[in-house]
């Protein structure tokens, strides 16, 4: 135990917090506070976090998994899987630790990483997307002594989640522990800000980029090759996919909200002046298909139309959607446990993308997305104390 408080101290230096208080139980608001102060944006490194967070869960009795990746940039990331209890089946809950940028934040009483408690609400990057939802399993996980269950508590912290689940998709093929999720076929929770309603669909989420090349030059000489002439075909037979996805039924359906794919077009010359002919012309789509639908047919057309273009196609993130019957045994007992009418679907994509072997897994958590990713992110108290409560129900319904 010393040596533990010791190694806690090290890791929270200079942070403000101190973690190493315990042997009572920290809430939900304590554990938030102490997340959100670690600078996680998903372009930065994301390991003092997961050494903080292996820590509190060798604390709080789970024995734990580290999973370590480097990205292409040279970035160190780790994802941290924990179990607690013996046997397989119980209950798997999946958070990220990466947070989106806070550059435009604008709060005049604190930072983004500076923790604040005003009017019934927690501020800071990440409180609602996602670190509330990851100190709420803590507190309820903690609350359960290893002896007192009879399935386990399984944990999987991940990174990269803002940027293309590539933390999830780490775990998906190199953890033990998932394994044996997959296997006990354990109950998933996804715990992105749902308000504590059961989510049992969500949309995929594919990147497709097309890239055109020319030859810079001065536009009043002959020496250039404009990019965009090729792309311009290529731009043509994009916006017919999307106004074909906007009017046929097949790419659409009426359990979401939007009920289309949101094919989403963006294009960049990146011309640094008007007298310059572009050497490089690049289109991006991103689009979000939805359960039983034809992806591989969109990407075939789009890649077809770039090979007749001469451009260079490539596919960086296909990420499937999430379904779970919402009429099976696994949604109506969560629905019911959680103290909701209905299930729902969301729009959104999380890391539930890459843990489809998983047959049963929902997304339920607390906060509401529309305060995800703002210039004064928040969370509400009540929905953290909340989220505890329900995830220790869950507990102590799966694995007790």
């Amino acid at each position: 135990m010393r040596r533990l408080r010791q190694t806690l101290r090290r890791l929270t230096a200079g942070a403000g917090f101190d973690v190493t208080k315990k042997d009572e139980r920290m809430t939900a608001l304590e554990y938030a506070k102490e997340l959100i102060r670690f600078k996680t944006v998903s372009t930065d490194s994301n390991v003092a976090i997961s050494e903080y967070l292996q820590e509190v869960l060798r604390r709080i009795g789970f024995e734990t998994e580290w999973i370590e990746y480097e990205r292409p940039e040279g970035v160190r990331k780790a994802n941290v899987v924990g179990k607690k209890g013996g046997g397989r089946g119980g209950l798997a809950y999946f958070g990220h630790t990466d947070v989106v940028p806070a550059d435009t934040w604008f709060c005049e009483e604190s930072g983004p990483f500076e923790p604040m408690v005003r009017d019934g609400r927690l501020y800071g990057r990440g409180s609602c997307d996602m670190k509330g939802s990851l100190a709420c399993i803590l507190a309820a996980a903690e609350q359960f002594r290893p002896e007192e269950l009879k399935e386990p508590i399984y944990v999987g912290f991940t990174a990269d989640e803002e940027v293309g689940y590539f933390g999830a998709a780490k775990v998906a093929r190199r953890s033990r522990l998932f394994r044996e999720m997959v296997e006990g076929q354990s109950r998933g929770i996804i715990g992105e800000p749902t308000e504590m309603a059961v989510v049992y669909a969500h949309k995929g989420a594919y990147w497709i980029v097309a890239t055109a090349r020319g030859r810079a030059a001065h536009s009043s000489t002959r020496e250039g090759i404009n990019a965009n002439l090729a792309m311009i075909p290529y731009l043509v037979e994009m916006k017919r996919i999307y106004d074909e996805t906007e009017t046929n039924p097949a790419w659409q359906n009426d359990e979401f909200d939007p009920p289309t794919i949101c094919w989403n077009i963006g294009i960049n010359d990146f011309t640094r002046a008007l007298n310059i002919t572009p050497a490089q012309s690049v289109c991006t789509v991103c689009f979000r298909p939805m359960p039983g639908q034809n992806v591989e047919e969109l990407i075939e057309r789009a890649r077809r139309a770039a090979e007749v273009q001469g451009l260079k196609f490539e596919v960086p993130l296909a990420a499937p959607p999430l379904y779970v019957d919402p009429e099976s045994e696994y949604v109506r007992e969560m629905v019911r446990l959680s103290g909701q009418e209905r299930p729902k679907t969301v729009s959104y994509g999380t890391d539930g993308t890459q843990f489809t072997e998983l047959k049963r897994l929902v997304v339920i958590g607390p906060g509401n997305v529309a305060q995800a990713h703002t210039i004064d992110e928040w969370i509400s108290l009540e929905q953290l104390e909340r989220g505890t409560e329900t995830y220790a129900r869950f507990i102590r319904q799966w694995c007790c």
